[in-house]
């Protein structure tokens, strides 16, 4: 997805929003997140080491317009930095074929 290639899945997405996150690469970030919510100016902390992200669940709406991804990541502030752990439940909308995280739940 990182190549421009659309997600078949909400799940497939948010693993790739991820791995932009691990990689510092906003333009994906900002490609992928839905316009109405996308906020204005992003900028990705490079003392950020992104270490796990665990899909703990995801579905999509039987209509096939929304879907949801819950998960947990895990990161690190710097070398040597505490591991610190969120919990998300994010929702996604598809729109003319492509999936789009619209915010966390």
């Amino acid at each position: 997805m990182l190549d421009g290639r659309a997600a078949e899945t909400p799940e497939d997405l948010m693993r790739s929003r991820y791995t932009a996150f691990a990689l510092g690469d906003a333009r994906h970030l900002v490609d992928t997140w839905y316009p109405g919510t996308r906020p204005g100016d992003l900028t990705i902390d490079p003392d950020t080491e992104w270490m796990r992200l665990d899909i703990q669940g995801s579905d999509i709406a039987p209509d096939g317009r929304s879907g949801r991804v819950r998960f947990r990541a895990s990161w690190r502030e710097g070398a040597g930095g505490d591991l610190e752990t969120m919990e998300e439940h994010s929702r996604f909308i598809r729109r003319a074929g492509r999936w789009y995280y619209v915010d966390a739940l």
